[in-house]
């Protein structure tokens, strides 16, 4: 018997489970999965609709009665360092960048394992063995890259982001970084050349994933100019973070099947080039 994959992907719906980032609360994720001839540009059409990837699944929180979780970008044109930020990339001069396929390596999982251990011991990534790290990175069914950040003088692998290259942008899909490196602020370093990249690629944007207001996990991101959060149906640039709240009602999100309907989805076929 022939099977084909669906014409139109087919979305589903976690179990509540509770939420990483505010206490008390409980998660629900909206999702499909990403495969297929036309799973870039799926991809780059969620991306744009406050999705997320890991590994062949693309989704976005769909929370019961709580809607804080807002996807974030930068773009890349209204960005300007402040001075914390310039300070930050001064202390990294002295790191080497190198952005190969997406392949893991035991030094990747080395510095994940203890990037792991000393901030996240409690996460949903906690018990990940080398086998589920390797297909974390490397299960892309898109154009992705592993970002190397390593010492120049000790040769020693610091920082590590696995970022898929996205028609309009990179999305920093997952980052992890030497725990015991704090004053070099290497989350915020990451990013900053991410921003680099993007700048001389001529890519406009800059995905962060998901910032939640009351979360001190998220709130790093607040702190970069030009950020701009997926609320409504629209990315709108963010002027004041404490204008965004975390308080729970149970008219937060909208139904299920609202939500898919209005879930924007590419051409099967890609256009013709004349």
């Amino acid at each position: 018997m022939r099977h084909t994959l669906p014409i139109a992907p087919q979305f589903y719906v976690t179990a509540p489970q509770p939420c990483p980032y505010l206490e008390g609360r409980m998660e629900r994720k909206l999702f499909t999965a990403l495969q297929g001839e036309n799973a870039e540009r799926l991809n780059d059409s969620l991306s744009q609709q406050g999705f997320r990837r890991s590994q062949n699944v693309l989704y976005r929180p769909s929370c019961a009665e709580c809607s804080a979780c807002l996807s974030a970008r930068i773009d890349v044109s209204a960005f300007t360092a402040n001075k914390s930020q310039k300070r930050t990339m001064k202390r990294n001069v002295h790191l080497e960048r190198r952005a190969t396929s997406p392949w893991a390596t035991e030094e990747q999982y080395e510095l994940f394992r203890r990037y792991l251990d000393s901030r996240h011991a409690n996460g949903g990534m906690a018990d990940m063995d080398v086998f589920e790290f390797a297909a974390m990175v490397e299960e892309t069914p898109i154009r992705s890259r592993v970002v190397e950040y390593t010492d120049a003088e000790t040769k020693d692998l610091v920082g590590v982001s696995l970022t898929d290259v996205l028609q309009d942008g990179l999305s920093m899909v997952y980052s992890f970084y030497a725990p015991d490196l704090p004053s070099q602020s290497l989350g915020t370093y990451m990013i900053l050349d991410h921003i680099d990249i993007a700048r001389e690629n001529g890519l406009p944007y800059v995905y962060l994933g998901y910032w939640v207001p009351g979360s001190k996990k998220m709130g790093y991101k607040a702190n970069f100019s030009g950020l701009e959060v997926y609320v409504g149906g629209e990315w709108r640039k963010m002027t004041n973070p404490e204008a965004y709240g975390a308080d729970t009602h149970p008219l937060s999100t909208d139904p299920i099947a609202e939500q898919v309907a209005n879930i924007q989805l590419p051409d099967r076929v890609p256009p013709s080039k004349s």
